[in-house]
């Protein structure tokens, strides 16, 4: 039986609005061979330094070497539908069989597949790079790499006249933290994948629901609470039980995404002398954004993952200036250790639990 999504349609419609020709979106910049051969060359060397840098700095034990690979918007959004189409296969074989027959049920397909190819066509202008965790269970090559998006970071380069081997650096050092966490902590990709896994389960693909959804934002409205600041808009589809494991993977995601942040000021500060800089530039890029743009990021949830940035490095500060870094090395030693959401934004009950420092898992 078809899937409800028309993964071709998706990549077509991310294709075309990665390549610029979209009316609302970005122009992509046209990479030379020289220039594309110089970006090959830079992220295989940074992202190289960028693993003994961070090693160094967290302690984590790596086995393998961090591959870096350069692709272009269309490549990395086609990566990131393969990425989707794996993760939703659960909830959509669940999905076919109660699909619209015929011809209403093509169109919703196709449609369905426009949608997506359209969130990841606009995202692909965005994203600097990015280590997934689903492309590591690839059967091909394509597995296990950290990803740069060439045109975006010769774009910005090229705007802000930043220092292209620094800002390389700079951009290896947070995606190669994020492979160093899960590749150096042995139960933590197995951990975080048997979450999505669970979350998937327990979605419920009963058309139903939005009826509800429509009601729930209603009332955040009224509450003058923005209804998708949270979870974006998964968190008003979400049943109770789905919403309790998508705030531990928020949770989650907020320790790796500080910790990300933190590693790579620490790890970077004597080689990235202009970090400080990077970092207001594309701060400041974000708070530009058009409203479609922010309507868009805070429907996607991404608007809630920036905050989760921000309280992830305070949770680390606050547990290091409490029992120093080796205190903060325990949540390293199973998933009964990880702080919880509330934890992350009241530290000193995590570090009350936690107690004294134990030997930390590598």
């Amino acid at each position: 039986m078809a899937s409800p999504v028309s993964w071709e349609t998706a990549e077509r419609v991310a294709g075309w609005f990665a390549s610029g020709r979209s009316p609302v979106g970005p122009p992509s910049v046209p990479l030379d061979r020289a220039t594309a051969s110089q970006l090959e060359g830079d992220f295989a060397e940074f992202t190289a330094r960028a693993q003994e840098l961070v090693v160094a700095s967290t302690g984590l034990t790596v086995p393998t070497a961090a591959r870096a690979v350069v692709v272009d918007r269309s490549e990395w959004a086609r990566r990131n539908i393969s990425s989707f189409r794996r993760l939703l296969e659960p909830l959509l074989s669940r999905m076919t069989a109660s699909s619209l027959p015929g011809p209403l049920g093509s169109a919703a397909r196709t449609t369905a597949g426009a949608q997506l190819g359209l969130v990841l066509g606009w995202m692909s202008t965005r994203v600097l790079g990015q280590y997934d965790l689903l492309l590591t269970e690839a059967e091909d090559d394509s597995g296990d790499v950290v990803a740069f998006v060439g045109p975006n970071v010769v774009a910005l380069e090229r705007q802000h006249r930043f220092p292209p081997r620094q800002f390389r650096l700079w951009i290896a050092l947070h995606e190669v933290t994020h492979r160093c966490q899960f590749v150096g902590v042995p139960w933590l990709r197995p951990y975080f994948l048997s979450l999505v896994d669970q979350a998937m389960s327990l979605a419920v693909p009963d058309p139903r629901r939005f009826g509800e959804v429509l009601r729930r934002a209603a009332e955040s409205v009224r509450a003058s609470r923005n209804p998708l600041e949270e979870a974006g808009l998964l968190g008003l589809v979400a049943g109770p039980e789905q919403m309790e494991v998508i705030n531990r993977i928020q949770a989650l995601m907020s320790l790796l995404e500080g910790h990300g942040d933190v590693t790579m000021s620490r790890a970077g500060a004597t080689e990235v002398t202009e970090a400080s800089r990077f970092a207001s530039v594309l701060s400041e890029r974000r708070a530009r954004a058009s409203l479609p743009a922010r309507l868009l990021q805070q429907l996607l949830g991404i608007e809630a993952k920036l905050k989760q940035y921000a309280l992830g490095e305070k949770f680390i500060a606050a547990v290091e200036a409490a029992g120093g870094p080796s205190l903060f090395a325990r949540v390293w030693e199973g998933p009964e250790m990880l702080p919880t959401m509330e934890e992350i934004r009241t530290p000193s009950v995590w570090v009350a639990r936690a107690g004294p420092p134990q030997l930390a898992t590598g």
